[in-house]
């Protein structure tokens, strides 16, 4: 990935502010979907610079920097926005289930989608008259909980699961030659307690924003308008990015206490980039429309916040291999230094666990397989125990599931010892396909 291609995923710097809600327009009462296909038909001209002033592969020439609130990401470019992209703050992560049997309607959600996806990245309403015109008895074509909030660098990144192309040994929607062979439901891990309410989907939205009600906007009205089409599966709130994906960020913390990501891939690194993130052309006959793509792994994993409370800093940072304060590992230095595996302690124990979390995911000790992670923390109250619901959102983009995530995770599964203090609840993955042009709809070439 070069250095413009990276620039495509930055935020635009026009300095502008949160667009104000759009004149009152009348419109005879036409319905939903129809409204969303007549936009379309402006896609272009918003493409070129409605609130934001970006185009395909052009770099922003305005000087005056952009508040955080008022920063916008393109919805469209070489990759889609949300994986390079500097991690958000918040997230609205979710699944559906597409109810419709028809391909052509499927195709109609996607176009739609994009249409809603463009204008909401850019601070304007899902759709072209907005939350508060039209006619008085029409529902509106957006919900209008965004109204005054600024863009908060919103990104919205779209995947396909497995059980869009078959299901149940038959295909769908025509799909089933065209399904990647690395595109196929994770396995069943060692101690995964899954629960298939918060696992798997056709396709996913991933909407990240700074403010959490600009994200769950977001998903709130791609819900709306795949009505008949989709329906929401399982969808989760996050805070509190857990891992940073450029270089001007700092390593955030889990709820464990604990810096999260520190060896992150970064979009500044473009080979690490390309070598474990973008799917290659070559790598699938029949996944071939996935080139420039990639692979969303998705784990929600509980942390037993009470149990881990009570143990001494000693055994916290023995089964993570780090130091709680500065992240560095336990064999010296600061939180970038490399461990030294080898070294070994006073016991003639190495300083860094057999059983240690950064022993058994690091690098060197998977054939040099790396993630680019964007998770995030979650609580979602109480489980009636007096227990937190709360642990990582785990999401992380690999160039193929089979080399740079499933042995990795299989290997923690049989010897972390984090684990007993960890419980994996749901697990899906998706493919993300390439970004896309002005005119196009998100996953076209899937469809070509």
């Amino acid at each position: 990935m070069t250095s413009t291609q990276y620039l495509r995923e930055q935020p635009a710097e026009t300095g502008a502010p949160a667009p104000a809600p759009e004149p009152r327009k009348e419109r005879a009462a036409v319905s939903r979907r129809g409204l969303l296909g007549a936009a379309g038909a402006g896609l272009a001209g918003l493409a070129a610079g409605a609130a934001g002033g970006f185009a395909l592969g052009s770099e922003e020439t305005t000087s005056s920097p952009q508040t955080p609130g008022t920063r916008t990401y393109p919805f469209y470019g070489e990759h889609q926005a949300g994986i390079l992209t500097p991690v958000q703050d918040r997230l609205h992560f979710a699944a559906f289930d597409v109810i419709t049997n028809s391909r052509a309607e499927l195709v109609e959600l996607l176009k739609d989608w994009t249409v809603a996806a463009a204008r909401m990245t850019q601070g304007l309403g899902a759709g072209e008259v907005g939350p508060t015109s039209g006619p008085y008895l029409a529902p509106p074509d957006d919900t209008g909980e965004a109204i005054g909030l600024a863009p908060a660098g919103l990104t919205i990144t779209v995947g396909f699961g497995p059980t869009l192309f078959s299901a149940d040994g038959k295909s769908r929607f025509g799909l089933a030659g065209r399904q990647p062979d690395a595109l196929q439901r994770l396995p069943h891990f060692p101690a995964d307690k899954l629960d298939p309410q918060r696992s798997d989907g056709d396709l996913c939205v991933q909407a990240c924003a700074d403010d959490p009600q600009v994200a769950v906007h977001a998903v709130r009205n791609l819900a709306r308008i795949a009505f008949g089409r989709a329906a929401l599966r399982w969808s989760q709130l996050g805070f509190g990015r857990t891992s940073s994906t450029s270089t001007s960020q700092t390593t955030s913390r889990n709820l464990m206490g604990f810096k999260d990501g520190t060896m992150n891939v970064k979009a500044e690194d473009p080979a690490a980039v390309d070598t474990h993130v973008w799917v290659p052309a070559d790598a699938d006959s029949k996944g071939s429309w996935l080139a420039g793509g990639s692979y969303l792994v998705v784990r929600r994993i509980n942390m037993t916040i009470e149990t881990w409370d009570r143990q001494p800093l000693s055994e916290q940072e023995r089964v993570i291999g780090r130091t709680k304060a500065e992240g560095a590992p336990l064999t010296g230095g600061g939180e970038f230094s490399q461990p030294d595996f080898h070294l070994g302690g006073s016991d003639e124990e190495p300083l860094v666990a057999t059983d240690a979390h950064v022993r058994l995911v690091h690098p060197s000790n998977n054939n040099g397989a790396k993630m680019l992670r964007r998770g995030y923390n979650f609580v979602d109250g109480s489980d009636g125990l007096g227990r937190m619901d709360a642990g990582l959102f785990f999401l992380a983009y690999v160039r193929d599931p089979r080399t740079h995530f499933i042995p990795i995770q299989m290997k923690l599964g049989l010897g972390d010892g984090l684990s007993e203090y960890l419980q994996h609840t749901g697990s899906a993955l998706f493919a993300i396909p390439s970004g896309i042009a002005p005119g196009e709809y998100v996953g076209q070439a899937l469809f070509a």
